[in-house]
């Protein structure tokens, strides 16, 4: 894993305060204007545990989109999905073969639901065949490689979108809100916590993708960007400069990638936010304090029941069946009528610059890196 910071700059997070509070208001399925468009065909790319068990089934409830292909380096896989989602022969593929789906009008767009590692080079080829393109968190192993998907889809003209799911959730959408509408004054502090205890039966001969550093592994890269696109989203601004310092119970295990780390980002007006991960610890809460109250979601980004509450006795309940179902809708209706996108392919970069000076700060001994 590569410490190396590559090309870093400010970008700030325009209107996003005063963008919140409208998103808020609109309804959370939201129906398209006019005459209704056909739903976009998407195919799954990697065929793993997420797209299994949380995409593909959203999908099935979705409005504005449907399961159309799969694509996958595993054939035993190919029966079994084509049989529960009725997919098919024409709209299956392989790694090897995916340039042949630009010749396909079932699919609009291309979902990377692989490793890390994979995030851009099948992200470039997809956007080649005039594929719009939705890819999982992390966006990529560093900002250089977010930069070149960015880049390819605006050669292509198609549309990328970040699957960053808690950009979508209702209660999320308030604290996004909140940074702008300052109900207990300025913002003082945010505190960002998001990781699992997990990997303890491992044997280290045996170890999954997620333990390994050439395939984008660790528990920043897959529990930390929570953490740290909180506390962006949470405070409204980009950071302007960041600590970090790495560490594990199990060096066996952990030799290549991060157990747990835990960074500082340095805000405009002094505003701190600590953020934490870990694969070794559960975590999951997100508290922001202020001059005169605070707030918080806990959990913050599980998969559903996300809730919170503030020191005023307001209570955030709840309010979403299914996360994933949801992004996926907004992310077809704003392909479909070319509005904006929640969390666009330049919302991942930014998490990504950030990304890579954490690397870099832990690598130097939590040196203070400034963005």
């Amino acid at each position: 894993m590569s410490l190396s910071s590559p090309n870093r700059r400010r970008v700030l997070l325009a209107g996003l305060s005063a963008a919140g509070a409208g998103l808020l208001a609109s309804p959370l399925w939201a129906a398209p204007r006019g005459k209704p468009k056909k739903p976009l065909g998407v195919a799954l790319v990697g065929l793993g545990s997420y797209a299994s068990e949380r995409l593909a089934p959203g999908l099935a409830l979705t409005r504005h989109c449907r399961l159309a292909g799969i694509v996958t380096g595993s054939p035993h896989k190919i029966p079994q999905w084509q049989s529960r989602y009725r997919i098919p022969d024409r709209n299956v593929y392989s790694y090897d073969d995916l340039e042949r789906i630009a010749d396909n009008p079932d699919i609009d767009v291309i979902y990377v639901v692989t490793p890390t590692h994979l995030h851009a080079p099948l992200s470039l080829r997809a956007a080649a065949a005039g594929k719009h393109v939705w890819c999982e968190k992390p966006m990529a192993m560093h900002a250089d490689e977010a930069q070149s998907m960015i880049a390819a889809c605006a050669r292509n003209k198609v549309r990328l979108s970040i699957g960053y799911r808690m950009q979508h959730e209702p209660n999320t959408r308030r604290i996004i809100a909140l940074a702008g509408e300052r109900p207990f004054g300025a913002l003082r502090t945010v505190r960002a916590e998001a990781g699992y205890n997990g990997y303890g039966d491992t044997d280290p001969a045996q170890r999954p993708w997620r333990l390994r550093a050439q395939f984008g592994g660790g528990a920043m890269y897959d529990m930390g960007v929570y953490s740290l696109n909180a506390a962006r989203y949470t405070v409204g601004a980009e950071p302007l400069a960041v600590s970090a310092t790495r560490s594990t119970d199990r060096p066996a295990l952990f030799d290549e990638v991060d157990e747990h780390m835990q960074f500082k980002l340095e805000f405009p007006h002094e505003v701190i936010a600590d953020g934490a991960t870990s694969f070794g610890r559960n975590m999951n809460r997100l508290r922001a304090e202020c001059e005169r109250g605070w707030y918080e979601l806990a959990p913050f980004q599980s998969y559903e029941g996300i809730r919170g509450r503030a020191s005023d006795g307001r209570v955030f309940e709840a309010k979403v069946r299914h996360q994933q179902a949801l992004q996926m809708d907004e992310d077809a209706l704003a392909i479909l009528h070319g509005t904006p996108l929640r969390a666009p392919g330049e919302e991942g970069l930014r998490d990504m610059r950030v990304i890579d000076a954490i690397y870099r700060s832990a690598g130097e001994g939590g040196q203070r890196i400034v963005l």
